[in-house]
């Protein structure tokens, strides 16, 4: 089994968090990547600043920024890849970002950089199923998973196309939107997690909107993982330096609800 698929395990919902690498800076990233471990997270997706971050909001974009003015290089996200392996070599790590500066010096390039820092997946956010040439084929060579997403206008003629070459877990983007700003109702949510898991054998994750326990866990009842970023780039953006022990508090929070959530029900 890969780390991946072990994060999946049959009982109940996988964590999946994100952060913004370089956020407040490269030296600060691995504190809060730890408390995000130190919480219960099962997976981490670590973003890749960007200057033209599309489908984010105005939360994750702020955090883009910040990185970037804070000088982060490819080099230092995946040095930041690195150092997190070595401490958590069981924990799976996701890198998460757009297109260009995946691809600038080369898919193969990328490709074999992320898998000396110990990367077990990407998404590539612009980078769309029907252009799978372009990234997919150096990342399955390297023996990471290409992460795809699914939305809410992913309909039975397309659903195809996104899983042929997926794996490790299927994101489900639960509104037509960006990040962060609003959450779709349960029941859609409930609708579109049975028709994905009746078309693929891989994971189910369902994020965009998630912030508190009660909505994490009624998620986790229907869906293999559940994705958090926003909620934990606002307290980065609050406390900067001091955030990984309120990231960890709030994680804590979050996990034990994911982890619980199909228990509860049962009993």
């Amino acid at each position: 089994m890969t780390r991946l698929s072990s994060a999946f395990p049959a009982n109940r919902a996988a964590l999946i968090t994100f952060v913004t690498a370089g956020d407040p800076t490269p030296s600060a990233t691995p504190a809060i990547l730890d408390a995000l471990v130190a919480g219960g997270a099962d997976i981490i997706e670590l973003g890749m600043p960007f200057t033209d971050p599309m489908a984010d909001g105005p939360a994750i974009q702020a955090a883009n920024l910040r990185s970037l003015a804070a000088g982060t290089k490819t080099a230092d996200i995946l040095e930041i890849a690195k150092g997190f392996r070595t401490r958590h070599p069981n924990v799976p790590l996701i890198l998460m970002g757009y297109a260009n500066p995946m691809a600038r010096r080369g898919p193969e390039w990328f490709a074999a950089a992320a898998k000396n820092a110990g990367v077990d997946g990407v998404i590539c956010v612009d980078l769309p199923p029907e252009e799978d040439a372009e990234m997919g084929p150096a990342l399955r060579a390297a023996g990471i998973a290409p992460i795809r997403l699914a939305t809410p206008t992913t309909d039975a003629a397309r659903l195809p196309t996104v899983l042929d070459g997926a794996s490790g877990f299927l994101y489900y983007v639960s509104v037509a939107g960006i990040t962060g700003l609003q959450q779709a109702a349960q029941t859609s949510i409930e609708s579109a997690v049975a028709r994905l898991k009746a078309a693929t054998a891989i994971p189910v994750a369902v994020g965009f909107g998630v912030r508190t326990p009660d909505q994490a866990a009624a998620i986790a009842r229907v869906a293999d993982g559940v994705v958090v970023g926003s909620a934990i780039v606002e307290i980065v953006a609050k406390h900067g330096a001091d955030a990984p022990a309120h990231v960890e508090t709030y994680i804590r929070t979050l996990s034990t609800a994911v982890h619980s959530a199909r228990t509860k029900v049962s009993a």
